[in-house]
């Protein structure tokens, strides 16, 4: 009885955290987590994440998405949007 307890709960932990981006991907960074502002450059998804979440686990796909793992980091090369200048009142 206390094997098969012990299986259960671990059946349902890889189950509950089988989403591949989140496991596998590395650190979340803010510029994966946060939304683009109007007029910004839309995140790239991981493809590989992505057809491994659908066909091993799609709910794990959910997961990756709410986390923000499944967009792939800021490149090297780009720099942060600027942001608009503001003119003083008169």
């Amino acid at each position: 009885m206390k094997q098969l307890r012990q299986f259960a709960i671990l059946a349902l932990a890889s189950t509950i955290l089988s989403s591949c981006a989140t496991v596998f991907g590395g650190p979340v960074s803010t510029y994966q987590k946060t939304k683009p502002a109007a007029g910004q450059p839309q995140r790239d998804i991981r493809v590989g994440a992505l057809v491994a979440d659908i066909l091993l686990f799609w709910p794990g796909a959910v997961i990756d998405f709410a986390t923000g793992a499944i967009y792939k980091p800021q490149p090297k090369d780009a720099t942060p949007a600027a942001s608009p200048a503001t003119t003083p009142n008169k």
